[in-house]
Order: C-alpha cells, then sequence, then structure tokens
C-alpha cells in the first residue's frame, strides 16, 4: 500500500490501520514488474519488486515525493536492475545496478535528489566463465573473454570495455641513413656510392657502413670513417683495442677480399687487419699490418657494428 495520509480528528478505520501497518512494514506484498518501470508518487513507502530475465530499469524522477519518503526495491529476475536518475538525481555508495535476489532502499533527501542504500549487494557474484578471463567494467562489472595464443591486452577506447585482446604489432624500426667521411691517412677518399645507416634502440646502436670509392687513398696509412654525429661508443665502451664489429674490403678487380674487425678511437670508427690484441694496432695500410692495402677507386668497404652509447 502507499504512504497513508490523515486528517486532524480522523478516526482509523481497521483496513486503515492495516494498511498503515503495511507501509509502515514496506508496502505489505507487492506484485512484481516485468518490464521497465517509472516510480510514481504512490510508491512512497512501498516496495517494487522487478522480476525478468531480460535488463530493465527503475527511472527516478523529480517532484514526485517528499524529503523523508523511501521506495524499497528488489530485483527477483535473472535480468540486471539498474536504478537510473530520470530528471531526479540519484547518489549510492555502492552499485545501482542490482543482480537477482539483490535490492535496496531510494531515500529521498529532497524532491529532486535521493540515495540509494543498496542493503543486499551480493557483489560476489563473477561474470567470469572461462579460464584466463578478466574483469573489466564500463557501467557494471563484466567479463573481458580471453583472447588467442599470443594476443596481448590492449586498451581501445572503441571498446565497450575499454580494453580488448588484438595481435600484437609488429615492431616498427626506421633506419637513418648517414654519409660518413672517409679517410686513408690524411687523405679524403670520395665516393660512388654510400649505403651507410644506422639505427638506435635504447643504448643500443647497430651501424651498417657501405661504400664504393672513387678516389685513391694515401698508401701505407691507416684507413677510417665517421661515426654518426654523437652516436659514437659510449664513455668506457670505445677504447684502442674494443672490438665492436666485424668488416670487409674487396679490391676494384674483385679478387681480393680481406676480413678484419673495427674499433672505435672517439668519433671515428677504424678498419683493422686483426683481432686487435697486439700492440701496436694492425691497421690496413700500415707497413707490417697482416695485410697492407691502399684503398683504390673501386674498392668496396663494408662494416657490419653494434655498441652502445651513453
Amino acid at each position: 500500500m502507499a504512504k497513508q495520509t490523515f486528517t486532524t480528528g480522523q478516526v482509523l478505520t481497521a483496513a486503515q490501520m492495516t494498511s498503515l501497518q503495511q507501509t509502515a512494514m514496506g508496502g505489505g506484498e507487492a506484485t512484481a514488474k516485468t518490464a521497465s518501470y517509472t516510480l510514481v508518487a504512490a510508491d512512497a513507502g512501498t516496495t517494487v519488486i522487478m522480476n525478468s530475465g531480460s535488463a530493465t530499469t527503475i527511472t527516478v524522477n523529480t517532484a514526485l515525493f517528499a524529503a523523508g519518503d523511501t521506495v524499497n526495491i528488489q530485483n527477483i529476475g535473472a535480468g540486471i536492475c539498474t536504478v537510473t536518475a530520470g530528471t531526479a538525481t540519484v547518489n549510492t555508495a555502492g552499485s545501482l545496478a542490482l543482480n537477482q535476489y539483490e535490492g535496496g532502499v531510494l531515500y529521498f533527501r529532497s524532491t529532486s535528489a535521493a540515495t540509494f542504500f543498496d542493503y543486499v549487494q551480493t557483489g560476489s557474484v563473477s561474470p567470469l566463465t572461462t579460464k584466463g578471463d578478466l574483469y573489466g567494467f564500463s557501467t557494471l562489472d563484466a567479463r573481458i573473454p580471453i583472447g588467442t595464443n599470443g594476443q596481448i591486452l590492449t586498451a581501445d577506447s572503441t571498446a565497450a570495455l575499454g580494453l580488448k585482446w588484438a595481435a600484437a604489432a609488429s615492431p616498427s624500426y626506421t633506419w637513418t641513413s648517414y654519409t660518413p667521411t672517409w679517410k686513408q691517412g690524411g687523405t679524403t677518399l670520395t665516393t660512388s656510392s654510400d649505403t651507410s645507416k644506422y639505427l638506435q634502440i635504447g643504448k643500443v646502436m647497430f651501424v651498417l657502413l657501405g661504400a664504393v670509392f672513387n678516389s685513391a687513398g694515401a698508401a701505407n696509412a691507416q684507413f677510417r670513417c665517421t661515426a654518426p654525429s654523437g652516436l659514437e661508443p659510449g664513455t668506457g665502451y670505445g677504447s684502442t683495442f674494443y672490438t665492436i664489429g666485424s668488416c670487409q674490403l674487396l679490391d676494384s678487380s674483385a679478387s681480393t677480399q680481406t676480413l678484419g674487425t673495427m674499433y672505435c678511437a672517439g668519433s671515428e670508427f677504424n678498419f683493422a687487419s686483426g683481432s686487435q690484441k697486439t700492440s701496436p694496432a694492425q691497421y690496413w695500410g700500415v707497413t707490417g699490418s697482416d695485410w697492407p692495402q691502399t684503398i683504390a677507386s673501386g674498392d668496396q668497404a663494408s662494416a657490419i657494428l653494434t655498441y652502445l652509447v651513453n
């Protein structure tokens, strides 16, 4: 029964006393509603029961209830029932979404504002059903189904729960071309082509050197080239005898191929003929080295280097 209104001096009948008692006890037996419902003024002091297998709402509007009025709300259906602010304001410290057999009290602080006290919130019903499922949330706790092998969890604002499983993106790396200065002794070499480039990932530097020369170098002199600007091996990594990669020279007739190692001195890469474990260093072109060679037009040089930068 709805909240009762009496006048001064009124004598209550047995039926009115019964109705008053029912109101004090939450409105007496209520007829369960099977579809979404909008509260009316007569619901004050009563219990509204929802019984639907599908999701439903109970809408709360203004100017229907006075401050201090209450409406009990219960959901006995399998579908989630959500207490929804229409033109009124509804606040809660719990949840406005009622699972089956959950309920609460809607208490009106004014004609336009109410607080929902969810006194029967199971809260422990898990939406997860399958190994690997995760908890997600949109307006309610919800299941994020496990993805397939190899997928990763990815933020996606267009997904209902803001997350989705997706294939891992392939790393995308961009090599940077640069043109080193090539020298043998005091002679600067010119090239007909230079394919040198580098890639930095964190502190790890990868350098691919490649050039075809169209000028001759100085006889019996050290062969070297500049490192990418500011990206030479970091302090503590670059010493005269520190190997950072392998290299090769191919003469213009393609009849002689010379293999060796490289090290860094300052901002330059140095080509060496051996392991750099002896002193003095064995440079290409230096008299007494293992493979003395003077760069000639048409010669090719290439190297693969890996090292750390500061």
